[in-house]
């Protein structure tokens, strides 16, 4: 188990930013700066900061498809969404996707439409910030009667080849702010209405969630000094069986609550960093022969690639085989699940020369 494999953003962290993170403070000036912020820029009618990025995708849904549906999303994603689309009393609807983009394009969408005539919306994804053909499939959501929602956790910040900005183009835009995604303050999302408005309680974040969110990278760094010992499992290990740590997959669905202040501030001052200095992919990835073979062998050259986008068609496994998910509909999907590495953007640049000459004897 290793450190790497729970930190996200946070693998990436000085003892500065820890600090930062864990005594962050701010007012409720902070949340409304953010949602001003987030109404500018993808031009709508509302925004509100929910509990996650998930719980975002669900009201997204409630709002467009009151009376539920079909939902059509990419066929090699996050049990998160599928979660999502349940909860909003719709049906998932998977549609296979592009080997080279790790994305569904409007063939793989005819198909599934094809299929499933039930459907009433595409959830788009942009896997790991690359960008769907947007121009094509927002005539296709048209022309069908689709809504279009765009998940942005894999690419906030980013533009499509029309020079759009992801989350400026469907009926709706979903964020998360949960460890690992574009925009990163361990926990929380938002959700972005074009011309709807969506009924919010707004209730404060539960205490033990805004505790986990803000303790995380301090506990993370503590992990960083085990690992080097190879002795972080005793350390993972029981912060997750006391729920001091908890995996983002895991996390609930709730409507209601929206992240603490203090990471509104955070997510703020991210996106004024990545304006300036350019939004970058979570990770890239690479397609291998014999992944396990690979992957151990990078282990032993003191490189942990263990943690897979996506290990499985809709990840993780745990989930994954209880789903009957529909594997001869999404042949490429299946394989890409089987075949995929990622390269994090925890390793600085120069470290990976000898990581991308090993992958490279397992390249296809």
């Amino acid at each position: 188990m290793s450190s790497k494999l729970f930190l996200g953003q946070a693998s990436n962290y000085k003892a500065k930013d820890v600090l930062c993170h864990t005594f962050a403070i701010a007012s409720k000036k902070w949340s409304d700066i953010l949602v001003a912020s987030l109404k500018k820029r993808y031009s709508a009618k509302s925004v509100y900061l929910m509990n996650n990025g998930r719980s975002a995708i669900a009201a997204a849904l409630k709002t467009l498809l009151p009376d539920g549906g079909g939902v059509i999303i990419n066929g090699f994603t996050c049990y998160a969404v599928l979660q999502a689309v349940e909860y909003a009393g719709c049906t998932p609807i998977y549609a296979d996707i592009n080997e080279k983009t790790l994305n569904f394009d409007t063939k793989t969408l005819e198909k599934a439409l094809k299929s499933h005539p039930e459907a009433r919306a595409i959830i788009v994804q942009n896997t790991l910030g690359i960008t769907v053909n947007i121009e094509e499939i927002e005539t296709f959501a048209k022309r069908h009667g689709l809504k279009l929602i765009e998940d942005l956790a894999h690419c906030a910040g980013f533009s499509y080849m029309d020079g759009r900005e992801v989350g400026s183009v469907g009926d709706a835009a979903a964020l998360s702010f949960g460890k690992g995604k574009s925009l990163d303050a361990i926990t929380g999302g938002a959700l972005i209405l074009k011309d709807k408005t969506f009924h919010f309680e707004n209730k404060h974040p539960r205490l033990p969630d805004t505790l986990r969110a803000r303790w995380y990278p301090l506990l993370g760094a503590i992990g960083r000094l085990f690992s080097k010992i190879h002795l972080e499992k005793f350390w993972y290990g029981p912060l997750i069986k006391l729920h001091f740590i908890e995996r983002a997959v895991d996390a609930k669905l709730d409507l209601a609550r929206r992240p603490a202040h203090w990471q509104a501030k955070l997510i703020t001052k991210q996106m004024i960093k990545n304006d300036e200095h350019g939004a970058m992919p979570i990770r890239t990835h690479r397609l291998v022969k014999n992944r396990k073979s690979c992957i151990n062998k990078l282990d032993q050259n003191g490189y942990n690639f263990k943690e897979i986008w996506y290990d499985v068609p809709v990840s993780p496994v745990r989930y994954y085989k209880s789903l009957g998910f529909p594997e001869k509909e999404c042949p490429v999907a299946t394989k890409v699940a089987s075949e995929i590495v990622n390269i994090p953007t925890y390793y600085p640049a120069d470290q990976l020369e000898r990581a991308f000459k090993i992958i490279e004897e397992y390249e296809k």
